[in-house]
């Protein structure tokens, strides 16, 4: 039996371990791998425990110090000195008009306290709608503003607020204590608002504002509104209406001019010439005459009998038909005569039919009407404009009612602008702009110098001059039913329009309108009025108001005029 043999086994160590590198052919011996690193020392270990002990002892002592031994010492520091926002107000942009005119610019405030600039407006009439006025900031019983903002309220001032306005800047301010400041720091710059140049001259528009409103005085009418554009720009050169109000007392807050101008009847706080609804009356035969030219149901030499009214079989009550009569007997008249005289059974015919003439029928209506501008919104910049009401069929069943269908005799009044039918003045102009012009529906423009943009009414050139003809007979012709004969004038040719239009559950009111364009040969500007309300039967309305406007412009505006 052989002896047991003793010996001892020692476990081989990780470094004494033979790496052989066939076996590991994915080894990457530059970054270390499968190297044996050796364990570290619990000498190095005690060390780095007793320096994170030292820091953490060090951080209790302090947190100590702060919270117990002085805490409410350092809380009064914290107290005591604050920050402090103050606002920087920007400088709000300047309104001129074309000619450089300022309308609002900025003024310092006469109280020390008042940390913005005031708005300062030109004392002229008839420029509180356009230009409108601002809001200004407000602060609490605390003196921390809770209103930072200069910001329009109304006309240019509110639709251009956005580039006026410019950016509010601000700075912190560290004080102690007593009050001192310890430090500034700038967070952001105030940035100024831009300039504005606004298309409308403002002398003109005062005086136009002025001629128009003594004269709608003295004839009892309520108010009213013109409008002035260029045909080829749509720039507005005026836009005004009456009565107006003061806006830099709107501004300031004058509680009393506040209350007596809100509880005026009169509204002069409607902007009458993009807001005020209008029936048009005889102003959109133009239209309809174009209208017919290119619809081909009648042409321009082709006559119509007026016999002052005409006779429609009433299939409801055969004793008692329908009578629809025009103001007066004009006899045989072709188109021109018939936009001169401005006859009403002329446009009956060709609006709705009669006899053997076809009518355009209340769907073409509608349909130039719309092509015209009409019942839709100018696109102009302003707040508050309306769209308006061309009467239809689906129209009258909204506001009457099923029960009550559609009738020949409401296309008769549609056709001469009455029955429902409600525009602006600004739309006015805009029509008329575009008979004017050759058939550009243009878009207003209130700013100076933008680009002219517009759409195509779809009627060729040669049809609207036949209708521009016809208004210029309304001016010059000798026939005694012309009806612009007051602005027939040596140093301006104009081709004009009126248009009358009974309002009221009696028809107990009218309300006058005129528009046309000028020169009559070569078109440059275009205008419209209108006057609100007057006692049925009144003679003198928009017309004759706007001859002495005219005669103003002849002997001092030459360059609108040649």
């Amino acid at each position: 039996m052989f002896g047991r043999k003793s010996r001892n086994v020692r476990e081989i160590a990780p470094e004494d371990i033979f790496l052989d590198s066939s076996n590991l052919p994915g080894r990457d011996d530059p970054h270390l791998e499968a190297r044996v690193v050796l364990p570290l020392s619990s000498r190095a270990i005690l060390g780095v425990g007793l320096a994170l002990t030292l820091v953490i002892a060090a951080f209790t002592a302090r947190l100590f110090d702060l919270s117990i031994l002085n805490g409410e010492a350092y809380a009064d520091i914290s107290r005591e000195n604050r920050f402090h926002r103050s606002l920087t107000f920007a400088s709000r942009g300047e309104l001129y008009d074309r000619t450089g005119r300022k309308l609002a610019w900025n003024v310092a405030a006469s109280s020390s306290e008042s940390s913005f600039a005031l708005r300062a407006y030109a004392d002229s009439p008839g420029l509180s709608h356009l230009v409108g006025f601002v809001r200004y900031p407000k602060v609490d019983a605390t003196g921390v503003w809770w209103r930072e903002e200069i910001t329009g309220v109304s006309g240019a001032e509110r639709a251009f607020d956005g580039t006026l306005a410019g950016k509010n800047g601000s700075t912190m301010t560290e004080t102690d204590a007593r009050g001192e400041a310890q430090g500034h720091l700038v967070v952001e710059k105030a940035v100024s608002g831009q300039d504005l140049v606004l298309s409308i001259d403002a002398e003109l528009q005062s005086k136009l504002f002025s001629f128009l409103s003594a004269h709608a005085r003295r004839q009892d009418f309520v108010g009213g509104a013109s409008v002035i554009m260029d045909v080829e720009t749509g720039e507005l050169i005026a836009l005004t209406s009456f009565p107006g109000y003061d806006h830099a007392a709107f501004a300031e807050g004058d509680a009393e001019t506040i209350r007596v101008v809100s509880e005026d009847l009169r509204s002069p706080l409607l902007d009458r010439a993009i807001s005020g609804l209008y029936a048009p009356g005889s102003i959109v035969k133009p239209i309809f005459a174009a209208a017919a030219l290119n619809e081909r149901i009648i042409g321009p030499e082709e006559e119509v009998v007026s016999k002052g009214a005409i006779t429609i079989p009433n299939p409801y009550d055969p004793q008692h038909p329908s009578v629809y009569r025009d103001w007066t007997v004009h006899g045989a008249i072709d188109m021109r005569e018939a936009i001169a005289v401005s006859s009403d059974e002329y446009f009956y015919t060709i609006g709705g039919g009669y006899g053997s003439q076809v009518g355009l029928g209340i769907r073409k209506l509608d349909e130039y009407a719309r092509r015209f501008g009409l019942g839709q919104l100018s696109g102009v910049a302003l707040f508050g404009e309306q769209v308006g009401v061309i009467p239809t069929p689906e129209w009258k069943a909204a506001v009457f009612g099923e029960d009550d269908p559609w009738r020949i005799g409401n296309t008769y009044h549609t056709a001469i602008g009455q029955y429902g039918f409600q525009i602006t003045p600004l739309q006015a102009v805009r029509f008329i702009a575009a008979i004017a012009n050759g058939g550009r529906l243009l878009t207003p423009q209130i700013i100076a110098g933008e680009a002219p943009e517009y759409v195509d009414v779809g009627v060729p050139d040669l049809y609207l001059q036949i209708v521009r003809e016809g208004m210029r007979m309304a001016v010059t012709s000798t026939r005694q039913d012309a009806t612009v004969k007051v602005l027939n004038m040596p140093g301006i040719s104009i081709a004009a329009k009126t248009g009358t239009a009974q309002v009221g559950a009696k028809n107990e009111w009218i309300n006058s309108w005129s528009v046309g364009f000028w020169p009559a040969e070569n078109p440059k500007y275009a205008y419209a009025a209108v006057l609100e309300k007057a006692p049925a039967g009144t003679l003198s309305g928009a017309a004759p108001g706007l001859r002495p406007f005219f005669e103003w412009l002849i002997a001092n505006k030459p360059e609108y005029v040649e």
